[in-house]
Parts: C-alpha cells; structure tokens; sequence
C-alpha cells in the first residue's frame, strides 16, 4: 500500500540525469532584490546552470543555503556557471525576504503555478512546497545532476561546486575527486 507522502511523488513524470532538462520562463526578483524580471532557461544554452529549489522564504534553514549559495558566487562565475534559486514563494514574498537576509548575487525565481517544480521532480503535492532540490544543466540544456535533500537537512554548496567541475572535466571521475585531482579518462 502506497502512503501519502509517498503517493506525492509518484503522479507524475519527471525529469531525469541525462534527458533534457524542462524549460522554464520565470519571473523573478534581479539581484538589487527589488526588480521584477523573465528569466528563461533556453538564455543560457552554452552556459551551465545550477537550479536549486527550497521550500519556503522566511524559514529557517533556507536562508543559510540562499546565503552559501551568494557567499560563494563568485566559485560558479569561475566555473562559468549562472546560479538560479526557487521556490514557490510569489516574487512578492522573495522581495520582502531579501530585506531581511540581505541582497543575493543571483536571482530568485517564483514557481507559484508549480509546474516547473513538478517537472523537476521536488513539489511537494499536499504541501505546495518544493523539496531541496540541487540541479545542473550542460551548455546543451541537458540535466547532469540531480540531488534531493529532505526538508529537515541542507545541502552541502561545496558538494555542488565539486560536482560541477567534476562535469566540466568531460572526463570519468572517481569518489571524492576534487578539482586539480587525476581523473580516469574518458
């Protein structure tokens, strides 16, 4: 017998490590956290992405991500990578939160129709909020990595930065490799 909680995940498809990766056309708050702008996937073909979702604005490990995330910025400009966070929070709700943490060096998107969460897997279906979701989409648009943190537990932004240039290597990488490291070839 399927339980609730279980029944949530499992209505629809979703996205998979190696297909590509949904589209989205969001709105979302710029980084002088008071602009309102579109911000499309299909902008970035030739660039990484990293898409991270969190569950709710005004929480309270949430914003030790988002802050992590931003602190370590300038990490994913080296790597060539735009950096999108997003929840199901309105554009509303993202500006007003950002009054309180502080401005971000990314954009924060809204998914208050919660389709793009949907698509990607982490929509909370009876709660309307997202999982901690972790995505990176190649220069070609297809989706590299996918992580899924439980509410309760943050994700590790080096684990991310780590991931991300083990992709950019082009290479196989054994466990534990950092940048700098010898890889096992193609």
């Amino acid at each position: 017998m399927i339980d609730q909680n279980t029944e949530d995940f499992l209505c629809c498809a979703h996205a998979q490590v190696g297909e590509q990766a949904p589209d989205f056309t969001l709105e979302g708050v710029d980084t002088d956290g008071v602009t309102f702008r579109t911000y499309p996937l299909k902008s970035h073909r030739g660039e990484w992405v990293v898409l991270f979702f969190y569950p709710l604005d005004f929480t309270f490990i949430c914003p030790t991500e988002i802050t992590q995330f931003s602190t370590r910025f300038a990490d994913f400009q080296k790597l060539n990578t735009i950096v999108y966070s997003c929840s199901t929070d309105s554009v509303h709700s993202h500006k007003q939160w950002l009054k309180e943490i502080g401005p971000l060096k990314f954009p924060m998107l809204s998914d208050m129709t919660q389709e793009m969460s949907d698509a990607y897997g982490v929509l909370v279906h009876s709660k309307g909020i997202t999982l901690r979701g972790t995505f990176i989409i190649d220069p070609e648009g297809v989706l590299r990595y996918a992580a899924y943190n439980d509410l309760d537990v943050g994700r590790s932004v080096d684990e991310v930065l780590r991931v991300l240039a083990a992709l950019q290597t082009g290479e196989r990488c054994p466990v534990d490799w950092k940048p700098g490291e010898q890889t096992l070839g193609k």
